[in-house]
């Protein structure tokens, strides 16, 4: 779809400024899969320069989204009072199957890796013949506007993506949707569109879905407040990246052409280095010139190549990867760093801290999403017909956690600690370390044996 249709549908200083940003976003995209990460060469050159790509960028941003979803956050329903415990765990169960079958975890790591590459993405809820589904898109997928009176909360989002790749517009097909909200309610409008914006096929227009919300929500990467963009960790690490690829390149180059010896001919007839053979235990009639003067003599000799600046090419390399490690603060650890340091979990989770710090402050606004998520698919369930719930007061849960070992004896004992002072609960400890798929009745029995007792 051409630019004037995207227009149609953002106006003003913001659409004009998202339509200047999808140039830089599909760049940042190209960055990341190595393909923008190339550089013309000097074309007088008497050989051809080398051009290699280390992709350390695309090995960061797995690095971090690994780090952040790794381990799939775990939902649960928990009833204000206890008489609704069963109500609570049934609504529990519904959540993590629908999860589930959207292959939720898989979804949400891949989610990661484009708010991280292009500043942001949209959670979208859909329902259709198959039930409730959750997905995510990338920026260069969706456009919103946000309402006027509060940023977090959507007036417009405008979903799209070409179906085909003819190269005429009049053939090119885009489906588009777009949900909009008017006095309190939720409108949809479907269609398939031609590469001009032109309506092929409608499927919804301006359908009243009866919802008082738009079932998406935008996920930004980072930013300031009031920021309806976002920011992409590639952009950060560009220019690390280019000076890495060209000094290795350089390095290549050079050890091409320098650790080759030359040998050196003086004197000698034009007729003995024409039949001179370059071979093992070869045999040489070296000649002198007969064009020479008296006294000369031909002679032959190998100059060898002198290599002097291995250590400045690796220190200013491992300073660049240091550099680029450390503006998203993933640790550097090879094998050889790591060996004899890690004698416990507490001393992984110490070199990890900075990461740990980072994922937690992205982690805030992804927690508001999921919480969201959560929360609509609830509604859209009870209101599709999809499954029915009691009117019970409840709170969600979400527990997320890294992939770091523990020391878990350790921890334990200060959680009985705890218990033991009366800081934390005994239903709390039970939680956490699952001792019981019931607590509260596993509680109630202990208490049962210590009175009989």
């Amino acid at each position: 779809m051409n630019a004037t249709a995207f227009m149609e549908e953002l106006g003003g200083l913001y659409g004009s400024r998202v339509m200047e940003e999808f140039g830089e976003i599909i760049r940042l995209y190209d960055f990341y899969e190595g393909k923008g990460q190339l550089w013309p060469v000097n074309g007088t050159l008497d050989y051809l320069p080398t051009v290699k790509r280390t992709n350390l960028i695309k090995k960061l941003i797995k690095a971090q989204a690994r780090f952040l979803f790794g381990r799939t956050p775990e939902f649960s329903v928990r009833a204000m009072e206890k008489e609704n415990t069963q109500a609570a765990q049934e609504m529990t169960r519904f959540l993590n199957r629908i999860l589930r079958e959207n292959h939720f975890g898989d979804r949400l790591i891949r989610a990661a890796r484009d708010c991280f590459i292009g500043k942001r993405v949209a959670l979208r809820l859909w329902t259709d013949e198959d039930g409730l589904s959750i997905g995510f898109r990338p920026s260069l997928e969706f456009l919103y506007e946000p309402k006027e009176d509060d940023a977090d909360k959507l007036a417009k989002i405008v979903f799209f993506y070409q179906l085909n790749t003819e190269p005429t517009h009049r053939k090119q097909r885009i489906w588009k949707q777009k949900f909009v909200m008017e006095q309190g309610r939720c409108l949809l409008s479907e269609g398939i569109y031609d590469g001009d914006g032109r309506l092929v096929e409608s499927r919804y227009d301006r359908f009243d879905t009866g919802l008082s919300f738009i079932p998406a929500y935008v996920i930004l990467n980072d930013g300031l407040s009031g920021d309806l963009s976002g920011e992409s960790d590639v952009a950060e690490l560009i220019e690390n990246q280019n000076a890495y690829n060209r000094l290795t390149s350089d390095d290549i180059d050079a050890l091409r052409f320098n650790l080759f010896p030359q040998r050196v001919a003086t004197d000698a007839s034009l007729s003995s280095l024409d039949k001179l053979v370059i071979a093992p235990g070869a045999l040489i009639d070296l000649q002198t010139d007969p064009t020479m003067m008296d006294g000369k003599q031909a002679s032959m000799e190998m100059l060898e190549p002198k290599f002097g600046y291995d250590d400045r090419i690796e220190h200013t390399l491992s300073r660049i990867k240091s550099d680029m490690y450390e503006l998203l603060s993933v640790p550097d650890l090879s094998a050889e760093q790591l060996k004899g340091t890690l004698s416990s979990g507490q001393s992984i989770r110490t070199m990890y801290w900075e990461l740990l710090c980072r994922c937690e402050e992205k982690w805030a606004c992804w927690e508001a999403a999921l919480g969201w998520m959560a929360y609509a698919i609830f509604h859209l369930a009870k209101r599709m017909g999809l499954a029915s719930f009691p009117d019970i007061e409840w709170e969600l849960h979400i527990e997320h956690g890294y992939p770091l070992p523990d020391d878990e004896e350790t921890e334990r004992l200060n959680d009985l600690k705890e218990v033991e002072a009366k800081v934390r609960s005994r239903r709390s400890y039970m939680e956490k370390w699952r001792i019981a798929a019931d607590p509260q009745g596993e509680l109630e029995r202990i208490d049962q044996t210590e009175q009989t007792e």
